[in-house]
């Protein structure tokens, strides 16, 4: 199976920022990644790559180097028919997650998508605090935003519901869509058009694995019913894997993710809340504390019911987040300096000796 690379997003702008490459090396579009050996989809067909020692060294500095799915890269065939991922090519945009270890670095979900689409199950109902938290991701990525209802079969007025979720959603186009039904894939088909990736982030049992199948028109990924016992559901995709779609385009879908951190999206944050960064910006005083001030234009909007206490902690929770995640990075980044300075030191005296 051949690939055309245009269709997966391939452009000019990334053949111009090319150096002069061997005939053995080829460009190409990393589909998923297994325990460190890649899926590249290349203009000759997929091949299977290991990493590089300079791919492996740039990331041992800083895991987010590692390729992922999404990923642009480069490929060397070897004559004894290895296959290695000499370089991950700049990224335009990427969804970045932190992680759960003790240095809570972070992780790239997935590269180069041009809409980051936030997906939401209508049946259970939607937790706009999760979608609020995933938007802020999603702005932060650097792709346009969007939330997609899915299963929206299986409310009465799904119309309704997206109108009002779209209060937590300022400047994002909240669409209801039924993979069963086929209602409102209209309106997304156009976003996976030749030369353009849609990503997919949700939780488990959300029905994006079902909403790639819808899109691509076969059963490319696997899914499972949610449990009847708490509308919750199993973790079918384990992986992220970009999905080619007939006709041009392609689909990132996500494992479902119980638990988002982000790490320093200060500007995904005041976009998906850009109403409460809005009212935040009118406080009389700069420094106000949103309690008891005069001229606090929160507490009015509080008041008033024009901000509702729900969405203002959800604010408040995720600011915290930030600001915590962004101090932890600052102290990093001075040890690291400090102790470049003292290794730059004790190699002064030694030659000064």
């Amino acid at each position: 199976m051949t690939f055309d690379l245009a269709s997966l997003g391939w452009d000019a702008a990334y053949s111009a920022d090319l150096p002069v490459l061997d005939a053995d090396v080829v460009p190409g579009r990393v589909a998923r990644v297994d325990r460190g050996v890649c899926t590249v989809l290349c203009a000759g067909g997929p091949v299977r790559a290991s990493l590089a020692g300079a791919v492996l060294a740039a990331a041992s500095r800083d895991p987010a180097r590692l390729p992922c799915a999404g990923d642009w890269v480069l490929v060397r065939a070897w004559p004894d028919d290895r296959v290695t991922l000499e370089a991950v090519l700049p990224r335009r945009t990427a969804i970045v997650r932190r992680t759960a270890d003790k240095d809570a670095s972070g992780q790239v979900l997935a590269a180069n998508l041009d809409v980051a689409a936030v997906v939401e199950p209508l049946e259970p109902a939607p937790d706009v605090g999760r979608v609020e938290r995933l938007l802020a991701l999603a702005w932060d990525s650097g792709a346009r935003p969007l939330v997609l209802l899915t299963k929206c079969d299986s409310v009465p007025d799904p119309a309704a519901v997206a109108a009002d979720l779209a209060r937590a959603a300022p400047g994002v186009e909240v669409l209801p869509v039924s993979s069963r039904t086929q209602m409102g894939l209209d309106l997304v088909r156009p976003l996976v058009a030749p030369g353009r990736t849609l990503g997919l982030l949700g939780p488990s049992g959300a029905g994006k694995s079902t909403l790639v199948n819808a899109l691509a028109g076969a059963a490319v990924m696997a899914t499972r019913a949610v449990r009847e016992s708490d509308g919750k559901g199993r973790h079918m995709t384990t992986y992220r894997a970009l999905v080619p779609i007939p006709g041009g385009g392609a689909v990132l879908d996500t494992p479902g993710m119980r638990q988002v951190g982000l790490l320093e999206g200060a500007a995904g944050l005041q976009q998906a809340f850009a109403d409460v960064a809005e009212l935040v910006a009118a406080c009389r005083f700069a420094d106000c504390r949103h309690e008891a001030e005069p001229g606090c234009a929160v507490r009015a909007a509080l008041e008033s019911g024009e901000l509702s206490p729900r969405r203002w902690e959800s604010w408040q929770r995720l600011a915290r987040e930030v600001a915590y995640e962004t101090r932890r990075r600052e102290a990093r980044q001075a040890a690291v300096e400090r102790a470049r300075l003292k290794q730059h030191r004790v190699r002064d005296a030694s030659r000064h000796r």
